[in-house]
């Protein structure tokens, strides 16, 4: 019985064993132009894009729903019979159908097919076959993950922190987020964050989910499990040796488990254990208590209040948290340095350093040239006194200048370059700090803002709502300086050196 109409089906599995197979743009150019010479009129086509290993395309499901339907017999037109079918459920499906002229015929231009029992039986050889290439090349797959485990080739798409080297066949370091990973285990370990705090400095530093949002707590927990950033591979269950760089040493590794461990039990808090940001950041101006959260309004506000707790009578009003976070990102402001300005005095900075240890070398030379005079100098005196030259009062006293002259030099050569040394580190860590604050005063890191005012922040009071704080030295010099500037109009260069020259508690290593 000749079908009244014909169903197209192209099928492409989006697994990588079936990379070389035809596209779908392709599949419908060939499979309409075999139509038109054919003489075919195609009624439906039937588009997907998923494996056949498994029964379960919701696309081929349709089409079988619609020929068990349909009241007169239909054919099908695809490019191969592995395109229908690669599980025996699916090729059964289409074989029965078939068998009860539900199907009348099926058009391959690269196979043939009759209705007949020969035909039967070669269409049940072409999906046999297709099941025994999938399921053989499903083992082939396998066996090759096996073998680049055994030579420590992480056999999987790489995690955050790699990337996957072609050449190498396995994964390197990618140095910004492996920077950023490193900070936060660190971090972590530390204990100064949750997962869902974690999850927002990963975002404020850069590391971010493939449409650029904030990663789930479960991918940051899975980060911060990962056994590949200790240089393993784990493949079922199982740890094997990895032949990659490492980004986290196994000590904090180790650590940060412990740290997840510690907050996945269950702990009994009073007030029912609500952890606020900026608890215990200040203090009361009045009586010197600690400033704590408290909930309003059944937990629609924040308020921050003195705890009360040291003997006297109090009269501090509650401040919203709101309120106090906006002081907190005011001063943060004044003691701010912009990007440009950083760089910039971070090159200097570099500049400064490297002309330092040139002259380091030529007056540790000089240093080094004296030492060695003294030496021969010695020598001389002490061949003097054993051949009776020289008088032996006059060997003691001279030998005790020399000496003394000798160790004085030596202490010069090894203080000398140290204080320098110091000032150049410190300074560039000012700096970086500097135009943190920059960050952070735009930021909704509380966390974050919390830890770097302990740092830095000096007589942290809170008192009639008003926020006090004295930042360490030299960051008072910051505001200093940005007046400074705006007055004179002073251009980046000329103004950063002006800057760093301003800063004699940084060239005597007291930052």
């Amino acid at each position: 019985m000749k079908p009244t109409k014909f169903y197209l089906y192209a099928r492409k599995s989006t697994e990588d064993e079936e990379r070389q197979v035809m596209s779908i743009e392709a599949q419908l150019t060939e499979l309409n132009e075999f139509a038109r010479r054919e003489g075919i009129k195609i009624t439906e086509t039937f588009i997907e894009s998923k494996s056949a290993k498994k029964p379960g395309r919701d696309i081929f499901n349709q089409m079988i729903e619609k020929i068990y339907a349909s009241k007169e017999p239909v054919g099908i037109i695809a490019w191969h019979p592995d395109r229908l079918a690669r599980n025996s459920v699916d090729g059964g499906q289409i074989i029965y159908l078939i068998d009860i002229n539900k199907i009348s015929t099926l058009k391959f231009p690269t196979h043939w097919f009759e209705p007949t029992p020969q035909g039967l039986f070669m269409l049940q050889v072409a999906f046999g076959q297709s099941k025994y290439y999938s399921d053989n090349l499903s083992e082939n797959v396998k066996r090759g993950i096996r073998q680049k485990i055994r030579r420590g080739e992480y056999p999987y798409l790489a995690p955050f922190g790699y990337v996957n080297d072609k050449n190498t066949r396995n994964i390197v370091i990618e140095p910004t987020e492996a920077k950023i990973l490193k900070e936060a285990f660190q971090e972590f370990a530390d204990g100064k964050h949750s997962l869902t705090t974690m999850s927002q400095r990963l975002h404020l530093l850069g590391l971010v989910s493939s449409n650029g949002t904030e990663l789930g707590k479960h991918t940051v927990q899975r980060i911060l499990t990962n056994n590949t950033y200790i240089g393993l591979i784990e493949h079922k269950g199982e740890l094997y040796e990895g032949n990659f760089e490492p980004i986290i040493d196994k000590a904090t590794f180790d650590d940060v488990q412990k740290e997840l461990k510690k907050r996945s039990k269950q702990r009994k808090q009073k007030n029912g254990g609500h952890n606020f940001a900026l608890a215990g950041l200040v203090k009361c101006g009045e009586c010197g208590g600690m400033i704590v959260g408290q909930y309003a309004k059944k937990g629609r506000y924040i308020y921050y209040r003195c705890s009360k707790r040291m003997g006297v009578k109090c009269h501090q009003p509650y401040t919203p948290d709101v309120l106090l976070i906006d002081q907190l990102k005011e001063k943060l402001s004044e003691v701010a340095l912009a990007k440009d300005w950083a760089d910039f005095m971070l090159t200097e900075i570099e500049l400064m350093q490297k002309a330092d240890i040139v002259e380091q070398r030529s007056f540790c030379q000089n240093l080094e040239n004296d030492i060695e005079e003294i030496q021969k100098k010695q020598d001389k005196l002490v061949n003097g006194f054993l051949d009776g030259i020289i008088d032996p009062n006059d060997y003691v006293k001279k030998k005790e200048e020399l000496l003394k002259s000798k160790v004085q030099l030596k202490e010069q050569l090894n203080d000398f370059g140290k204080k320098g040394v110091v000032w150049f580190e410190l300074s560039k860590n000012f700096i970086k700090a500097a135009h943190q604050a920059e960050k952070l005063a735009s930021s909704n890191d509380l966390l974050e803002i919390k830890s770097f005012y302990k740092k830095n922040g000096l007589n942290r009071i809170l008192e009639n709502k008003k926020l006090g704080v004295h930042f360490v030295e030299p960051f008072h010099l910051v505001p200093k300086y940005k007046a400074l500037v705006a007055v004179q109009a002073t251009n980046k260069k000329t103004g950063g050196l002006q800057f760093l020259q301003a800063v004699p508690s940084c060239r005597g290593g007291g930052i």
